[in-house]
């Protein structure tokens, strides 16, 4: 096992606050196995990248030699995790929840060790609960501590309505850490909060608190706005290899060390050589992106098919006659009701038809090419994934890339 200062060296790369950093080094000190806690309330089928950041983070304690406990939240999902929420999340049905519960621990288990991990379901306690017990769990809050947290507080401000049962969610997170006795908590910082009612829950009751440990959000191939299916920007971990490659090509160069740190399989001291010979300017970012993309198909596929995906790119990018200085139109791509884009719009928004009409004419005449390929005839709207970082190509001429 490690020294306690290279352990914490790896562990803090990439985090964005351990909280607080002397008691993590106080428990790695110890040369004991720490109880790594993660929670995940399973509220929708699929996760990307961009929700693997602290499983990535997981597998690292587990390859320092600590146990993971990696919670499904069957229970807190009844409720709905109010962290960055301004109106109450819609309550999932038990049977919604299980489909997606058993779709997440197959994709976490691509990433996580099953040997080093236990899973548990916060349905075990949470559903199992008294009054008497919940009584005893909510007197260790006021109303003015839980006022504390940002989503609340501003809500509460606005006028806009909380409702009662939201209150639970940090207590029930909190409880969770009780009930498993965890040493760290993950979460990314929007789960702040509810780290910290974990660590002040644990010592009301008597035990050693857990150190809160908080993940950047990751932003999305727009380099913008966080990762997220609904911004049309997501890496998911089912892509399949070569859409997986090309968006991970698509990405801003700033953000490629980012990306090697809370998304790569790399080391850290790898990581730092990385960072360093990008900024030595020893390294071409194209390279390093190329290596990026590579990595992260092997992942979660292999290196063949990581292979594979660099040259189908490689194909579409240098053997379709697509210029190399082909212009840039920030494209927005938020899905409509049927989870689509309409591209015909897009088309004429990026001035490559006078008329969203005769963008329309053009696709239904096979002019109209999305990284090499026509669209079909009627094919006006298309999936958000095939648009990300996408060479749009109209007639012979009329290039653009998406970002």
């Amino acid at each position: 096992m490690l020294s306690p200062e290279e352990q914490f060296h790896i562990i803090q790369s990439g985090a964005a606050e351990i909280i607080p950093e002397e008691a993590l080094m106080e428990k790695l000190k110890r040369n004991k196995p720490l109880n790594i806690k993660l929670g995940v309330d399973p509220t929708a089928p699929d996760i990307h990248i961009g929700h693997a950041v602290p499983l990535r983070k997981l597998r690292a304690f587990q390859d320092l030699g600590h146990q993971v406990t990696l919670i499904i939240g069957d229970g807190t999902a009844l409720i709905g995790d109010p962290s960055g929420r301004n109106t109450t999340r819609p309550q999932l049905t038990r049977d919604q929840i299980k489909v997606n519960a058993q779709t997440y621990v197959d994709q976490a288990f691509k990433i996580l060790d099953p040997e080093k991990t236990t899973l548990r379901y916060n349905s075990e306690w949470i559903l199992s609960l008294g009054m008497e017990d919940l009584l005893k769990i909510a007197s260790n809050f006021t109303v003015a501590r839980i006022l504390e947290r940002d989503d609340f507080h501003n809500r509460y401000s606005n006028n806009q309505p909380i409702s009662l049962h939201e209150f639970l969610y940090p207590l029930m997170q909190a409880y969770d850490s009780v009930v498993i006795k965890a040493d760290v908590e993950l979460g990314g910082t929007d789960q702040l909060f509810n780290l910290l009612a974990g660590r002040e829950l644990m010592e009301k009751m008597g035990m050693e608190p857990q150190v809160c440990l908080t993940l950047p959000l990751l932003e999305g191939t727009d380099g913008v706005k966080k990762m997220s299916k609904s911004y049309g920007n997501y890496i998911g971990l089912t892509d399949k290899p070569n859409d997986m490659f090309g968006k991970v090509m698509s990405i801003p160069d700033e953000l490629m060390v980012k990306y090697y740190r809370l998304a790569s399989t790399l080391s850290v001291d790898q990581i730092d050589a990385i960072e360093a010979g990008l900024a030595a300017d020893e390294i071409h970012p194209n390279r390093c992106k190329r290596d990026l993309a590579r990595n992260l198909v092997s992942a979660y596929y292999d290196e063949a098919a990581a292979e594979e995906a660099e040259q189908a790119f490689d194909r579409l990018f240098k053997q379709h006659d697509i210029p190399d200085d082909v212009p840039e139109f920030a494209a927005d791509l938020t899905p409509n009701e049927e989870g689509k884009v309409y591209v015909a719009k897009l088309i004429h928004d990026a001035g490559m038809a006078q008329s969203v009409g005769e963008a329309r004419r053009l696709i239904d005449g096979g002019g109209v090419k999305i990284n090499g390929e026509a669209l079909a005839a009627k094919e006006y709207n298309v999936d958000p994934s095939m648009l990300e970082g996408a060479v749009v190509q109209v007639g012979k001429r009329k290039f653009t890339r998406l970002v």
